[in-house]
């Protein structure tokens, strides 16, 4: 890492949160003085805005976004970006196989997060950013995910163990990112990013500083390039105070 970093990308579940979904007030100090400082700050998470706006708020956050693993980006709170769609007839086949199987799945549309106890199938018919399978089986988990793979219009990622996060193909959250940095005429290398699971692994990788969180799964704190305290021990504030602010 050469350059001065200009852009926070802070995933929230297992990151930014704690585990009963708060930011801490440590927390929300340091990244108050981030922004102060004229470090943008952004969130880069598996969830839509529907599930993610309360926090932007709560931190005066009004700049870009990177939502559902890349496949929403906001220009400001006000102005989508860019949306990437699964194409229906694979969304068709993901909602087969998770029937089959007996999967438990959920989905992200350009409006709703829609869990399969209210499912339609008049839903189909609309335009997906992403689709969610849990199954508590890992060898049934597993072949679906080859499957999936097999087709080759997919990305597969996941956040727990028993779960499967699926956008189009090439659509990540260092996409996203990368996205973002277009836009703002950043470069990934002036980007530090912060996470704990699959679905960070390539913004983690990629990132001018990755940032692994203390409670982060292996595979990330692997490609980290340093690791922080968990998310129970403002694993953020911390990372920010020590690589941003410098205190």
């Amino acid at each position: 890492m050469n350059k001065e970093l200009k852009l926070l990308a802070l995933d929230l579940d297992g990151t930014l949160l704690t585990e009963d979904k708060r930011i801490t007030e440590a927390t929300k100090r340091s990244i108050f003085q981030a922004v102060e400082k004229g470090i943008i700050v952004l969130f880069a998470t598996g969830r839509g805005l529907q599930t993610s706006s309360a926090y932007m708020e709560e931190l005066g956050l009004t700049g870009p976004m990177v939502f559902v693993n890349g496949a929403e980006i906001w220009k400001n709170p006000k102005e989508v970006w860019k949306r990437s769609f699964i194409d229906n007839k694979d969304l068709r086949k993901l909602y087969q196989l998770a029937t089959e199987n007996g999967a438990r799945f959920w989905g992200y549309n350009a409006d709703d997060l829609i869990h399969s106890t209210h499912w339609t199938p008049d839903l189909l018919k609309k335009d997906w950013l992403k689709f969610g399978i849990s199954s508590e089986n890992p060898i049934v988990l597993q072949k679906m995910w080859e499957i999936i793979t097999e087709w080759g219009t997919l990305e597969v990622t996941q956040t727990e163990r028993t779960n499967m996060e699926i956008t189009v193909k090439g659509v990540t959250k260092e996409s996203g990112i990368r996205e973002v940095c277009r836009l703002l005429s950043i470069e990934m290398e002036e980007v530090m990013a912060i996470g704990d699971s699959l679905n960070d692994y390539y913004l983690i990788s990629s990132a001018g500083l990755g940032v692994a969180m203390g409670n982060a799964i292996d595979e990330i704190k692997r490609v980290a390039a340093v690791t922080t305290d968990s998310n129970e021990h403002d694993g953020v504030a911390k990372a920010i105070n020590r690589y941003l602010l410098h205190c």
